[in-house]
């Protein structure tokens, strides 16, 4: 028994240490994962010499933002490379690398687990139990026309870095299958080493049911003053019908205590109006279909003095600039074949593919700079997007991840 307690403090003694610098790992011939060595290639096989298709490669970590730099090049062949992590959150987007190039690349990205303490735990769906989010490991993927990759050094990322917490619903969780895809997934690719997004939206939810899953309250448990709270919902909310219920009644009491949390931490609260649904009436204008719930949180921001994004309105401008048919490709829109098992069309006017959810990113950083600026001083990238003029869907380039889903998100 004396043994077994000294050999476990030795152990605990060395992930502390192993916490407070960074952990360097080589992918020429590195082992799967498993619980035995805590990392390793993951998912799907490991790369053959000289192949082209994605990888994956996991690391058994604590909770926490960590600081990832990726060694991308080859000595052998050049390489186009994308990296991405957890649920897919987008971070280095098609990095071409010449025969014998190598490129550094850094970058911040959240890890959790439903944890909350001891005794409580984030109530997840059954559907997200097999989520990259959710899971003890950080995963990166990486994919590309020919993603290739040296090495990868991980390490606790400077207490300094400001998180980002996303809260709201499947317009802004991270999906982790193709052809979902949300703007909470594309925002990390704009921002340096000083923040991390910590995407903790789900599908399905409103502000009552995020708060009652204990959502809400993970995110309060690693919040820190300084850091951002933002709050997109709507979709779901509207359908909630009763006593009490409605944009000016529960759904107000429900945002408030997000706002109040947040501040009651030192954190910055922002409201974000919901994204508009692909609705065009016979004119080519988009309808509204969220009721006064939009106008509600433009109410509760000017009444709390909290920054608001409106993206209600640029999305209402971007699908009428793309128009009735075009918008289609920014959202999922396929005909039955196109993906395994997909035995009928994808016709959902809710929820983007990944060119449409990188539009609505980019709106959110255009919203951004004018509500809350000093945020905004920390992008890596500027697209100076105007949602008038969208980004040409024929040259949008994005590697399919190999997993699929044909069932849709909750909510709509």
């Amino acid at each position: 028994m004396k043994t077994t307690i000294i050999g476990l403090l030795v152990l605990a003694t060395a992930n502390i240490n192993a916490q407070e610098k960074a952990q360097t790992y080589q992918l020429a011939d590195a082992p799967r994962y498993s619980e035995e060595t805590g990392y390793g290639y993951d998912l799907v096989a490991t790369p053959a010499k000289g192949s082209k298709a994605p990888f994956f490669f996991s690391v058994r970590v604590p909770d926490g933002n960590y600081q990832v730099t990726v060694r991308l090049g080859s000595k052998k062949q050049a390489g186009v490379t994308t990296v991405r992590g957890e649920s897919r959150r987008l971070f280095i987007d098609n990095l071409a690398t010449q025969k014998g190039q190598f490129v550094d690349k850094t970058f911040i990205i959240n890890k959790r687990n439903p944890r909350i303490s001891e005794k409580e735990s984030v109530r997840i769906k059954p559907r997200e139990k097999t989520k990259l989010n959710w899971d003890d490991k950080l995963t990166l993927e990486f994919n590309g026309d020919a993603p290739v990759c040296q090495s990868i050094s991980i390490k606790p990322a400077d207490p300094s870095v400001i998180t980002v917490f996303l809260c709201g619903n499947s317009t802004v969780v991270d999906q982790d299958n193709e052809p979902w895809a949300s703007w909470g997934q594309m925002i990390p690719h704009f921002f340096g080493t000083d923040v991390c997004i910590a995407n903790y939206a789900e599908s399905g939810e409103s502000a009552n049911t995020f708060i009652a899953a204990g959502r809400l309250k993970k995110a309060l448990s690693q919040i820190k003053k300084g850091d951002y709270l933002f709050m997109e919902f709507g979709h779901n909310d509207q359908k909630q019908k009763g006593p009490g219920k409605g944009a000016y009644y529960s759904f107000m009491t429900s945002l408030k205590t997000f706002i109040d949390e947040a501040r009651a931490r030192g954190a910055y609260p922002v409201l974000v109006t919901p994204t508009q649904r692909r609705s065009f009436d016979a004119t080519g204008h988009i309808r509204d279909t969220h009721e006064d719930y939009p106008e509600a949180m433009r109410w509760l921001a000017a009444k709390e003095n909290v920054p608001l994004i409106d993206l209600n309105e640029m999305t209402r401008t971007l699908y009428e600039a793309l128009g009735p048919e075009t918008s289609k490709r920014a959202f999922v829109h396929y005909p039955a074949g196109t993906y395994p098992g997909q035995t009928k069309d994808f016709a959902d006017n809710t929820h983007f593919n990944p060119y449409g959810a990188y539009q609505i990113a980019q709106c959110v950083i255009e919203g951004m700079k004018k509500a809350v600026p000093e945020l905004a001083k920390h992008l890596k990238i500027d697209p100076s997007y105007n949602p008038a003029q969208p980004d040409d869907v024929n040259v949008f380039h994005w590697n399919e991840s190999p997993f699929t889903e044909i069932e849709k998100p909750d909510g709509n």
